[in-house]
């Protein structure tokens, strides 16, 4: 996706990416849902973007990140049994990584 991405953008253009944030590197075959901030901005920058920065207003401290349905146990989805609401509505949203990637300038 993100050399897709890269390819649309006229140069300079920002990409903005919010994303479920994981405590390390995952396993190409994990299904919790999150994703490391390491991987993301491999990602990004093997397609050519520049990280340009990030910013914290997305983050979760109460998320511990392991979770029986990975991120889709905590709100909005809340994917666990009834009982458990009290106690994934405490945690709120899951933690996540907000990043800003720039597509070089043309020179």
């Amino acid at each position: 996706m993100f050399k897709g991405f890269y390819e649309v953008l006229k140069p300079g253009g920002v990409l903005g990416v919010v994303e479920h944030r994981a405590k390390a590197d995952v396993p190409a075959d994990d299904k919790s849902g999150y994703v490391g901030t390491d991987q993301v901005i491999a990602l990004a920058t093997a397609a050519g973007f520049e990280l340009a920065g990030s910013s914290e207003v997305n983050a979760n401290p109460r998320d511990t990140k392991d979770h029986p349905n990975g991120v889709w146990t905590l709100p909005p989805s809340n994917n666990h049994p009834a009982a458990d609401d009290a106690k994934y509505q405490a945690i709120g949203e899951s933690d996540r990584m907000t990043l800003r990637f720039v597509k070089k300038a043309a020179r």
